[in-house]
Protein backbone atom coordinates (compact mmCIF):
# COMPACT_ATOMS: atom_id res chain seq x y z
CA UNK A 1 0.00 0.00 0.00
CA UNK A 2 1.07 3.72 -0.46
CA UNK A 3 2.50 5.77 2.10
CA UNK A 4 0.15 7.35 5.22
CA UNK A 5 -0.45 10.67 4.83
CA UNK A 6 1.26 13.32 7.61
CA UNK A 7 0.47 16.34 5.54
CA UNK A 8 -2.87 16.79 4.34
CA UNK A 9 -2.49 20.33 2.22
CA UNK A 10 0.24 18.97 -0.06
CA UNK A 11 -1.17 21.58 -3.34
CA UNK A 12 0.23 18.52 -5.59
CA UNK A 13 -3.21 18.43 -6.64
CA UNK A 14 -4.13 22.01 -7.13
CA UNK A 15 -3.11 21.49 -11.08
CA UNK A 16 -6.02 18.98 -11.69
CA UNK A 17 -4.21 15.53 -10.96
CA UNK A 18 -4.23 13.36 -8.04
CA UNK A 19 -2.04 10.32 -7.17
CA UNK A 20 -2.90 6.84 -6.54
CA UNK A 21 -1.48 4.02 -4.29
CA UNK A 22 1.11 2.97 -6.66
CA UNK A 23 2.94 6.64 -6.73
CA UNK A 24 1.67 7.28 -10.43
CA UNK A 25 -0.75 10.66 -10.91
CA UNK A 26 -4.07 10.83 -12.77
CA UNK A 27 -6.62 12.94 -13.74
CA UNK A 28 -8.98 14.33 -10.88
CA UNK A 29 -11.89 13.66 -13.61
CA UNK A 30 -10.63 9.94 -14.62
CA UNK A 31 -13.09 6.96 -14.27
CA UNK A 32 -10.97 5.56 -11.82
CA UNK A 33 -10.96 8.83 -9.36
CA UNK A 34 -15.04 8.95 -10.32
CA UNK A 35 -15.00 5.25 -8.74
CA UNK A 36 -12.57 6.13 -6.00
CA UNK A 37 -15.13 9.23 -4.50
CA UNK A 38 -18.33 7.66 -5.01
CA UNK A 39 -16.84 4.44 -2.76
CA UNK A 40 -15.64 7.03 0.00
CA UNK A 41 -18.92 8.94 -0.58
CA UNK A 42 -20.51 5.29 0.18
CA UNK A 43 -18.27 4.61 3.25
CA UNK A 44 -19.21 7.90 4.48
CA UNK A 45 -23.10 7.23 4.19
CA UNK A 46 -22.82 3.89 6.62
CA UNK A 47 -20.21 6.09 8.79
CA UNK A 48 -23.18 8.52 8.68
CA UNK A 49 -25.88 5.41 9.76
CA UNK A 50 -23.46 4.29 12.52
CA UNK A 51 -24.41 7.04 14.17
CA UNK A 52 -28.39 6.22 14.85
CA UNK A 53 -29.19 4.14 17.57
CA UNK A 54 -28.51 0.20 15.96
CA UNK A 55 -29.11 -3.37 16.77
CA UNK A 56 -25.72 -4.48 17.99
CA UNK A 57 -25.89 -7.15 15.47
CA UNK A 58 -26.76 -4.57 12.83
CA UNK A 59 -23.44 -1.85 13.69
CA UNK A 60 -21.02 -4.74 13.76
CA UNK A 61 -22.38 -5.48 10.45
CA UNK A 62 -22.14 -2.14 8.96
CA UNK A 63 -18.59 -1.61 10.93
CA UNK A 64 -17.35 -4.68 8.95
CA UNK A 65 -18.51 -3.07 5.96
CA UNK A 66 -16.94 -0.21 6.03
CA UNK A 67 -13.67 -1.64 6.72
CA UNK A 68 -14.37 -3.78 3.33
CA UNK A 69 -15.12 -0.54 1.77
CA UNK A 70 -11.57 1.08 2.60
CA UNK A 71 -10.22 -2.27 1.31
CA UNK A 72 -12.08 -1.96 -2.04
CA UNK A 73 -10.71 1.92 -2.20
CA UNK A 74 -7.35 0.32 -1.63
CA UNK A 75 -7.57 -1.84 -4.86
CA UNK A 76 -9.42 0.59 -6.59
CA UNK A 77 -6.43 3.11 -5.67
CA UNK A 78 -3.53 1.00 -6.99
CA UNK A 79 -4.50 -0.61 -10.56
CA UNK A 80 -3.51 -4.11 -10.53
CA UNK A 81 -3.51 -4.85 -6.76
CA UNK A 82 -5.74 -7.23 -5.39
CA UNK A 83 -7.31 -6.24 -2.16
CA UNK A 84 -10.90 -7.44 -2.08
CA UNK A 85 -11.56 -11.28 -0.92
CA UNK A 86 -14.10 -13.63 -1.62
CA UNK A 87 -14.69 -14.33 1.75
CA UNK A 88 -15.70 -10.21 1.86
CA UNK A 89 -18.61 -10.99 -0.82
CA UNK A 90 -19.98 -14.39 0.81
CA UNK A 91 -20.08 -12.50 4.30
CA UNK A 92 -22.42 -10.44 2.60
CA UNK A 93 -24.44 -13.29 1.26
CA UNK A 94 -24.69 -14.53 4.28
CA UNK A 95 -25.98 -11.37 6.03
CA UNK A 96 -28.59 -10.32 3.33
CA UNK A 97 -29.92 -14.17 3.53
CA UNK A 98 -29.67 -14.49 7.62
CA UNK A 99 -31.78 -10.60 7.80
CA UNK A 100 -34.21 -11.16 4.69
CA UNK A 101 -35.19 -14.27 6.36
CA UNK A 102 -36.36 -12.46 9.46
CA UNK A 103 -38.46 -9.98 7.36
CA UNK A 104 -42.20 -10.28 5.77
CA UNK A 105 -42.24 -10.75 2.01
CA UNK A 106 -43.27 -7.79 -0.26
CA UNK A 107 -46.49 -7.24 -1.62
CA UNK A 108 -45.44 -4.00 -2.99
CA UNK A 109 -42.40 -1.62 -3.80
CA UNK A 110 -41.27 0.38 -0.55
CA UNK A 111 -40.64 3.80 -0.50
CA UNK A 112 -37.24 4.96 0.89
CA UNK A 113 -38.15 5.91 4.53
CA UNK A 114 -39.81 5.10 7.93
CA UNK A 115 -37.53 5.79 10.74
CA UNK A 116 -34.65 7.90 10.24
CA UNK A 117 -31.97 4.93 10.60
CA UNK A 118 -34.00 3.60 7.82
CA UNK A 119 -33.86 6.35 5.63
CA UNK A 120 -30.43 6.83 5.91
CA UNK A 121 -29.68 2.79 5.07
CA UNK A 122 -32.05 3.72 2.12
CA UNK A 123 -29.56 6.88 1.24
CA UNK A 124 -26.50 4.59 1.69
CA UNK A 125 -28.41 1.65 -0.87
CA UNK A 126 -28.51 4.58 -3.67
CA UNK A 127 -25.19 5.44 -3.07
CA UNK A 128 -23.87 2.11 -3.42
CA UNK A 129 -25.96 1.76 -6.64
CA UNK A 130 -24.12 4.53 -7.87
CA UNK A 131 -20.59 3.26 -6.79
CA UNK A 132 -21.15 0.42 -8.15
CA UNK A 133 -22.20 2.16 -11.41
CA UNK A 134 -19.07 4.02 -11.42
CA UNK A 135 -16.85 0.85 -11.01
CA UNK A 136 -18.76 -0.75 -14.14
CA UNK A 137 -17.66 2.54 -16.11
CA UNK A 138 -13.83 2.28 -14.97
CA UNK A 139 -14.17 -1.50 -15.80
CA UNK A 140 -15.14 -0.70 -19.87
CA UNK A 141 -11.61 1.33 -19.85
CA UNK A 142 -9.43 -0.52 -17.27
CA UNK A 143 -8.98 -4.34 -15.66
CA UNK A 144 -11.63 -4.17 -12.75
CA UNK A 145 -11.97 -7.64 -10.98
CA UNK A 146 -15.71 -8.90 -10.72
CA UNK A 147 -15.73 -9.56 -6.81
CA UNK A 148 -15.58 -5.53 -6.82
CA UNK A 149 -18.79 -4.99 -8.50
CA UNK A 150 -20.31 -7.53 -6.95
CA UNK A 151 -19.43 -6.58 -3.74
CA UNK A 152 -21.08 -3.13 -4.53
CA UNK A 153 -24.03 -4.98 -6.12
CA UNK A 154 -24.68 -7.26 -2.81
CA UNK A 155 -24.07 -4.42 -0.62
CA UNK A 156 -26.94 -2.54 -1.85
CA UNK A 157 -29.12 -5.30 -1.99
CA UNK A 158 -27.79 -5.62 1.78
CA UNK A 159 -28.48 -2.26 2.60
CA UNK A 160 -31.94 -2.29 1.11
CA UNK A 161 -32.81 -5.07 3.75
CA UNK A 162 -31.11 -3.67 7.04
CA UNK A 163 -33.58 -0.43 5.66
CA UNK A 164 -36.43 -3.07 6.31
CA UNK A 165 -34.86 -4.16 9.48
CA UNK A 166 -34.24 -1.11 11.02
CA UNK A 167 -37.86 0.08 10.02
CA UNK A 168 -38.90 -2.84 12.62
CA UNK A 169 -36.44 -2.04 15.41
CA UNK A 170 -38.03 1.50 15.30
CA UNK A 171 -41.14 -0.46 16.20
CA UNK A 172 -42.76 0.41 12.88
CA UNK A 173 -42.89 -1.06 9.38
CA UNK A 174 -42.44 -0.38 5.43
CA UNK A 175 -43.44 2.71 3.58
CA UNK A 176 -45.26 0.90 1.26
CA UNK A 177 -45.97 2.89 -2.39
CA UNK A 178 -49.33 3.32 -3.08
CA UNK A 179 -50.25 2.57 -7.05
CA UNK A 180 -53.70 3.68 -6.65
CA UNK A 181 -53.48 6.54 -4.57
CA UNK A 182 -55.52 9.56 -6.04
CA UNK A 183 -53.23 11.65 -8.66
Amino acid sequence: MGKRLSKIATRTGDDGTTGLGDGSRTSKAGARIAALGEVDELNSCVGLLLTEALPDDVRAVLDAIQHDLFDLGGELCIPGYENVREAQLIRLDEWLEHYNATLPRLDEFILPGGARAAAQAHVARTVARRAERAVVALGRDETVRAVCRQYLNRLSDLLFVLARVLNRHAGGNDVQWDPKRER
